[in-house]
């Protein structure tokens, strides 16, 4: 991890000396701005990931003598739909558009927000989906009931 960490880092310091040459050679606010706002994100961003990767282990990509056969297997979980996020967009639109109409809009987009954002992190810990994150052996080692006796929609049940 510590190569994407200092690519970030890299980047950073790249818009951080783009901005200082924008803003000696055009004096504009903006682009300014911009660039300096580029550059600290990119700096969040390189920081968390070499924070992380000073706290665990290499990963076979970083290691020189790992094997092919290290990075087989099981990556993580990755959603594979949700509707959470048209919902956020709605309500964060709507919540912008208070700004123009009036406070009661921003009032409801951000309550609407608040249950949006609420429902896409709980997405996977309450309700129908409460075990899609977990292949059907952890499933039944926790003593629970799957959703589904299958992970995928399509896939053959197992019995």
């Amino acid at each position: 991890m510590k190569v994407e960490g200092f690519l970030f880092s890299f980047l950073s310091l790249f818009f951080l000396g783009s901005a200082i040459v924008y803003w000696i050679v055009s004096r504009d606010d903006t682009g300014f701005t911009c660039l300096l706002l580029s550059g600290g994100m990119a700096f969040i961003i390189g920081y968390y990931i070499l924070f992380t990767a000073s706290r665990m282990d290499a990963r076979p990509e970083d290691r020189e003598d790992a094997e092919i056969a290290e990075g087989a297997g099981e990556v993580g979980f990755f959603a594979p739909h949700s509707w959470w996020p048209i919902a956020m967009g709605f309500s964060f639109a709507l919540t912008t558009l208070g700004l123009v109409f009036g406070p009661f809009l921003i009032l409801i987009g951000v309550f609407a927000l608040l249950v949006s954002v609420s429902g896409l992190l709980f997405e996977y810990y309450v309700g129908i989906n409460r075990t899609q994150a977990y292949t059907l052996g952890q499933v039944e080692a926790m003593g629970e009931l799957p959703t589904l006796n299958r992970k995928f929609i399509g896939e053959e049940p197992h019995h």
